[in-house]
């Protein structure tokens, strides 16, 4: 039965990945302009605009396009950039590793962070400590990431002078203190959004099986608070404590974007932007797609984990 559950979330999430590169193709076809016309320039004759868009292949059906975008790209052939005339992987390649890099430290302070702050405000649930976590994760909550990272810049890096406004130098850290300059502002920014959601889920994950008769019981024959949840609790929790932590990872993936933009850091997402100004297609699909396939891969692997570790399953 699990197996069979594993294939079928497997074929859910192909079937996903190609309806989502059929979205993100036509999706940016219906960008305005014209790629030709914005290369050459407004003083382009419609002769030489009509003989670059030949050139190019834009004169093609949409749907022969996407047919061979789609296959390029399975054999990992990610087109030429229109604007740049370079390999579109060789474009990513570089920033992709600066994008692994903030998504890297990110999760390494914030997973421990809110599975710290979940699993203690559940077991002294009622507490003053449930308390003022709870009112902090809904006050980050109900802020947007572009406030995060505003207020994170007039305190750090305008009130106290901390820290660096912009990320510059990221691709080149070495020292730690170079590191930290970069790092610090777009990571505290994906920290406080990440962390918030994951710690709230947690304490809801766990309550829900602390509240389970077995666990009780294992209370009424004696068990320690703190052992009742750590021995008890938490190992038949685990299933949706990876959904958590994969669906509040999975909001770097959007909050990214915005936090590269803000603090100017050379990654993924701030490279599609820039892609979107040129009309760059090749590029933005590619970014595009390294984000849903990013997205999907967090979602099936805490699908993956949740049946996997589900002991009616099991059997």
């Amino acid at each position: 039965m699990p197996w069979f559950l594993v294939l079928q979330r497997l074929g859910i999430a192909i079937l996903t990945l190609i309806i989502v590169s059929f979205a993100v193709f036509f999706a940016t076809e219906l960008l305005p302009g014209d790629v030709a016309q914005i290369l050459l320039g407004q003083a382009a004759t419609p002769e030489a605009v009509a003989g670059l868009r030949k050139a190019m292949g834009l004169d093609e059906p949409a749907i022969l396009r996407f047919l061979s975008w789609l296959f390029g790209f399975l054999r990992g052939d990610l087109g030429t950039s229109y604007v740049n005339h370079m390999a579109v992987a060789d474009l990513v390649s570089g920033r992709l590793v600066n994008s692994l890099k903030l998504a890297g430290i990110t999760t390494l302070i914030s997973v421990p962070v809110a599975l710290s702050l979940g699993i203690g405000a559940a077991m002294w649930r009622g507490s003053w400590f449930d308390r003022i976590v709870s009112i902090l994760t809904i006050s980050v909550i109900s802020v947007p990431e572009f406030m995060v990272a505003t207020l994170s810049v007039l305190i750090f890096a305008v009130w106290l002078g901390w820290l660096p406004a912009l990320s510059y130098g990221a691709a080149d850290a070495t020292t730690f203190g170079a590191m930290l300059k970069a790092y610090a502002m777009p990571v505290i920014t994906l920290t406080f959004v990440v962390s918030a959601q994951m710690i709230r889920m947690t304490r809801a994950a766990v309550i829900e099986t602390i509240n389970t008769p077995y666990v009780e019981m294992a209370l009424l024959k004696g068990a320690s608070r703190k052992r009742m949840v750590l021995k008890h609790a938490l190992p038949n929790a685990l299933g949706p404590i990876a959904n958590a932590i994969a669906l509040s990872l999975s909001y770097l993936v959007g909050g990214v974007i915005i936090v590269e933009t803000i603090f100017n850091y050379p990654g993924v997402a701030k490279l599609m932007v820039d892609a979107v100004s040129t009309r760059d297609l090749p590029l933005i699909q590619s970014c595009a797609m390294i984000f849903c396939i990013s997205y999907l891969l967090l979602i099936t692997l805490a699908d993956l984990t949740a049946i996997l570790s589900n002991p009616r399953l099991r059997r």
